[in-house]
C-alpha cells in the first residue's frame, strides 16, 4: 500500500492568504501562473495575483488552457515558461488547468518528454515537477491532490492518461471562496465528477482500507452538499463541504486507481469535446448497474453514505438504492441523463468502446469487461 500526498494543503475560506508565507519559507520570488480566459475574466485568478502583487512578486499569466487540454496548450505554456525563467508554477483553476501545469512542470524537469506523447501512461520520468501550487477553483477533479493528469492528443482523438508520482503539487489549496463563481452547471458536473471518484475509488480492484475511509466519507460529503451548492452557490458551508469531499476523493483514487466510468468518458472528452464531468455524471450509474453483481455489499455501504435508510433491506435491495440514489441525485442538479441529450449516436459507440478498453483506468475495474460490454453500456445510456 503507498500513498502520495501534498507536502502542504490548505482548507478554508480566505486560505489563499498564506500564499504569501508559503513563497516566502521557499524562496520563491518569481511565478509563471497558469489559468484560463474565463477564469481571468471574472476575476477569480485576480484572487491570487493580487496576493502576488501584495508581496511584490513577479509573474507572468499563461491563460491560453481550454476544456479538455491539448498537448498544443501544454507545448504553447512551456515554451512562456522557458522565456520567463520562474522558480515555481502557480496553477489556478480546475483539472484543465491544474493538468496543464503538471504537465508543464513535468517537461520543465524532464525535456526529453517535450512531445507530451511519451508522458502517456505509467512514465519513465527521472526527476520530481518543477515546483507547482495549484489552487483549486472547482470541486471535482482533484487534481491538486493528485498523481494523474489528462492531456487531449488532437491528432489522434483521444486522452493520455499519465500516472506519474512526479508530478504532485507541492502545495494545494481549497479556498471556497474562490469557488463561489461557478455557475450552477459546472458545479453540479464537477460534483459529479468528484462523487464518481468516490465511487470507483471505494470498488476499485486496489482499494484498501485507508482509501475505504476516505472515499465512504467523501461520498457523504457530496450527497449532503452539491445539491445546495448547486442551487445556492453562496452556501458557504455547502462549499465548503464540496472542498472536502473533492479532496478527500483525490486523496484515495490517486493511489488506488478508479474504473471504466473514467475509461467510457475519456473517450467522450477526446473525440467529441464532451466536459469530462458531465460525462462521468451522466455513466456512473449505468455502469455501476453493469459492476453490482461484484461489490453488493459496498454498495450498501454507498447508500448509507447517500442518507438512504436501508434497514430491513437485503443486499440486493440495498445495492439497488445506491444506483437510484445516485441518479436521484443527477437528475436534481440537472446532469443530462441519456448520451443522446449531448449528441451522441449509436454508430459512434463501437469506437468508443474501442478507446475505453484500452484506457488506463479500465484494469481498475472491479469486475473484468470486454469491449462487448462496454458497447453494452454505452448503448444502454444512449
Amino acid at each position: 500500500m503507498r500513498m502520495i500526498l501534498n507536502e502542504t494543503s490548505y482548507f478554508g475560506a480566505g486560505c489563499r492568504k498564506e500564499l504569501k508565507t508559503e513563497m516566502a519559507n521557499r524562496g520563491f520570488r518569481k511565478a509563471f501562473v497558469v489559468s484560463d480566459k474565463d477564469l481571468v475574466k471574472f476575476n477569480v485568478a485576480k484572487l491570487v495575483t493580487d496576493e502576488l502583487d501584495a508581496m511584490g512578486a513577479e509573474y507572468v499569466l499563461f491563460d491560453d488552457v481550454k476544456a479538455n487540454p491539448t498537448i498544443h496548450n501544454v507545448q504553447t505554456g512551456y515554451k512562456l515558461f522557458k522565456e520567463f525563467n520562474p522558480d515555481v508554477i502557480i496553477a489556478i483553476g480546475g483539472g484543465s488547468v491544474i493538468d496543464t501545469a503538471k504537465a508543464i512542470g513535468i517537461i520543465a524537469a524532464n525535456p526529453d518528454f517535450y512531445d507530451v506523447k511519451s508522458l502517456e501512461g505509467v512514465a519513465d520520468t527521472k526527476n520530481k515537477s518543477f515546483p507547482v501550487i495549484a489552487f483549486a477553483t472547482t470541486s471535482g477533479t482533484a487534481a491538486e491532490v493528485t498523481i494523474n493528469y489528462v492531456i487531449t492528443d488532437e491528432e489522434a482523438g483521444r486522452k493520455l492518461v499519465c500516472v506519474d508520482p512526479h508530478d504532485i503539487p507541492v502545495i494545494a489549496f481549497n479556498d471556497a471562496e474562490m469557488m463561489k463563481t461557478m455557475p450552477k452547471g459546472l458545479t453540479a458536473a464537477t460534483g459529479m465528477d468528484a462523487l464518481t471518484h468516490a465511487i470507483e475509488g471505494y470498488i476499485t480492484k486496489g482499494a484498501h482500507a485507508l482509501s475505504d475511509v476516505l472515499c465512504w466519507n467523501s461520498i457523504k460529503f457530496i450527497a449532503d452538499n452539491l445539491e445546495k451548492a448547486v442551487k445556492n452557490g453562496n452556501d458557504d458551508a455547502a462549499r465548503e463541504g464540496m472542498a472536502y469531499g473533492s479532496y478527500v476523493a483525490g486523496m484515495a483514487f490517486s493511489n488506488v486507481g478508479l474504473g471504466i466510468v473514467h475509461s467510457m468518458a475519456h473517450p467522450l472528452g477526446a473525440r467529441y469535446d464532451i466536459a469530462h464531468g458531465v460525462a462521468n455524471a451522466l455513466l456512473l450509474p449505468f455502469v455501476m448497474e453493469f459492476n453490482m453483481s461484484a461489490c453488493k455489499k459496498k454498495y450498501g455501504d454507498i447508500a448509507r453514505a447517500m442518507g438512504v435508510d436501508i434497514k430491513g433491506k437485503t443486499e440486493g435491495e440495498a445495492a439497488k438504492a445506491a444506483v437510484d440514489a445516485v441518479r436521484k441525485l443527477s437528475k436534481a442538479i440537472g446532469i443530462p441523463q441519456t448520451l443522446s441529450e449531448i449528441g451522441i449516436k449509436e454508430e459512434q459507440l463501437p469506437q468508443l468502446a474501442a478507446d475505453a478498453l484500452i484506457d488506463p483506468c479500465t484494469g481498475g475495474n472491479p469486475k473484468d469487461v470486454t469491449v462487448e460490454d462496454i458497447l453494452a453500456i454505452y448503448k444502454k445510456a444512449l
